[in-house]
């Protein structure tokens, strides 16, 4: 049995816990994720089975390291959950993770991804009373035709709804996801979806450009011609509207695809680019953890089978230090922050210069990279094409 407990490891500045909720009413069209939709009958014996290895791993993480800076739950659909299980898992979480104090949640940066239409103003109060401080909203667009064609079963009026009953229950900080390049979809369409997104002023603001993945429903149109995709002119335009867009309403850009107003950028997602280890829980969960990637069963079934003793958790291949450096300048490169030099040397016991030096070149010599002394950081054309950049960086 490969875990992560058996590691010792230094004690980290900080850290955080990723919980995955693998249950969706219906799976969207363009959807890749493990989430499962029909599987009701197994939401309370998968949240014993979390809460079990919560309290092994969790408590274990938790007393060598104190609290965790950010807790995540995603999915899947986490608001599906009934409120009784809702309850239980953050009442799990609480007492695990902070010792049941209320007072050491107050620093903690807790999120929940929501769908809208799938919270009652009940479901919401729960959230906030039990620790939650942060809401991921899956809006994707506000046109209720372009919903149903991609297999979102919530409309414009759900999201908008689901905004208001959020912040009656004492949520501030709200962030929200649009998609862009979907089918059908134009110019003109996304602007109206940027418009009605900024006149609802969420605090944060993730917009994705639509990739079609296999295995998806998408993926088995486009096969058979049946998928009418905004062609490469159109999706370059609606980049540019929204990379000009939302900083102009405040938004700051501090990633590739995320936005945030002063002081409300995902400290999570920011833990992931940074290097910071985390404990990934659930079903098709993965772990960071001293310096070894670990990743769980992803099947229901099998997580539910191997929870209880640990075997559902995985040690991954070990990376070599090639696709180590790779994964650090790509998850780096992503920030507004960049290649930190300093932190590189650090890490791998060579300057950034002695192994990326040429790429490095090549890229500042195409207008997709800045360097100063101290970091590299994509320019906002290499924000715009930062695929080139990050293969000019593989070894």
């Amino acid at each position: 049995m490969a875990s992560p407990s058996k590691g010792g490891g230094a004690i980290p500045k900080r850290w955080g816990v990723y919980v995955h909720i693998p249950f969706c009413r219906q799976k969207c069209f363009y959807c890749d994720f493990a989430s499962f939709a029909g599987r009701e009958r197994d939401e309370a014996p998968y949240i014993r089975a979390l809460c079990g290895e919560l309290r092994r791993e969790g408590a274990l993480y938790r007393s060598r390291w104190g609290a965790p800076a950010t807790v995540y739950i995603g999915g899947g659909t986490p608001s599906v959950l009934p409120l009784h299980l809702m309850e239980e898992l953050l009442v799990n979480l609480r007492e695990v993770l902070f010792m049941g104090d209320p007072s050491a949640m107050e620093a903690v940066e807790f999120t929940i991804e929501c769908n809208p239409g799938t919270v009652s103003e009940a479901g919401f109060r729960l959230m906030r009373q039990g620790g939650v401080n942060r809401l991921s909203f899956g809006v994707q667009t506000f046109d209720d035709a372009l919903l149903e064609s991609i297999g979102r079963i919530h409309t414009a009026r759900d999201a908008r709804q689901g905004i208001e009953w959020a912040r009656a229950a004492g949520f501030r900080n709200i962030s929200m996801d649009l998609i862009y390049g979907l089918p059908t979809q134009t110019l003109a369409g996304f602007r109206r979806d940027m418009e009605q997104m900024l006149a609802l002023v969420p605090a944060h603001i993730s917009v994705y450009g639509l990739q079609v993945e296999s295995g998806t429903v998408f993926a088995r149109w486009q096969e058979g011609g049946k998928l009418l995709l905004p062609d490469e002119a159109e999706c370059e335009a609606m980049y540019d509207l929204m990379a000009s867009r939302l900083p102009a309403k405040g938004y700051e850009r501090y990633e590739i695809s995320n936005f945030a107003k002063a002081g409300c950028e995902s400290r999570h997602n920011l833990s992931y680019w940074q290097d910071v280890p985390y404990l990934g829980l659930g079903a098709a969960a993965h772990s960071y953890l001293d310096g070894q990637r670990y990743g769980n069963a992803e099947q229901i079934e099998a997580y539910l089978d191997g929870a209880a003793d640990g075997s559902a958790r995985r040690e991954e291949e070990p990376a070599t230090r090639e696709i180590q450096m790779e994964e650090f300048a790509f998850l780096a490169l992503r920030t507004s922050q960049g290649i930190e030099k300093e932190r590189f040397q650090k890490k791998f016991g060579a300057t950034l210069d002695a192994v990326y030096a040429e790429a490095i070149h090549a890229m500042k010599k195409k207008g997709l990279l800045h360097e100063s002394k101290t970091h590299v950081t994509l320019t906002p054309r290499g924000m715009k094409y930062g695929n080139l950049v990050f293969a000019a960086f593989l070894l």
